[in-house]
């Protein structure tokens, strides 16, 4: 027959420091020893970290000349964000209600996400209404929005990721929820 014992507590009593039981971390380093200092992190330069192995952007995936090859761009020498979020998804809303002409965004969107627009040109009956644009900048030249839509009585989610590339916001992420 095995016998079972319980986990041995030691109770802490209130007559005992009151710094060993007050602060629920341990203590590593007492207040006799002095805490080591950190070293000082350097200052890092904000870096693009996706730049384009070969010219896919525009040329269909060929390897071109070094001068056509897309540029990545930093965030500071780009237009407003916000703005231009704004003004894309309501064209976007429009080509998908059938109300616009996909070519209008072929600028600002990357090629596959341009086909994609295309086979998606009048799938919705309406235009949906933008609720709330909510965006964040992971990186240095990049952008990801995700933008709340109403389409009568359903409410959809549309993500959309920008990069910097060649002085504009290019769109290379695009999926309606």
């Amino acid at each position: 027959m095995t016998t079972y014992s319980a986990p041995h507590y030691r109770l802490i009593s209130s007559s005992e420091d009151h710094a060993m039981w007050s602060h629920p971390i341990l203590d590593l380093y007492p207040e006799s020893h002095a805490q080591p200092a950190l070293a000082p992190r350097p200052i890092q330069k904000a870096k693009l970290y996706l730049v384009p192995s070969h010219c896919d952007v525009n040329y269909g995936g060929d390897d071109c000349d070094a001068d056509d090859c897309p540029i990545p761009t930093s965030a500071t020498e780009l237009p407003e964000l916000h703005a231009w979020t704004m003004t894309f998804a309501v064209a976007l809303l429009e080509i998908w209600a059938g109300r616009r002409q996909p070519a209008q965004l072929m600028a600002r969107c990357h090629r596959v996400i341009y086909n994609e627009l295309i086979r998606k040109t009048g799938s919705q009956k309406e235009i949906g209404k933008i609720r709330t644009i909510h965006q964040s900048e992971p990186l240095d030249g990049i952008c990801e929005s995700t933008i709340t839509v109403r389409f009568g009585e359903r409410l959809r989610a549309i993500t959309i990721r920008f990069e910097g590339v060649d002085g504009r916001w290019l769109c290379t992420e695009l999926d309606l929820i």
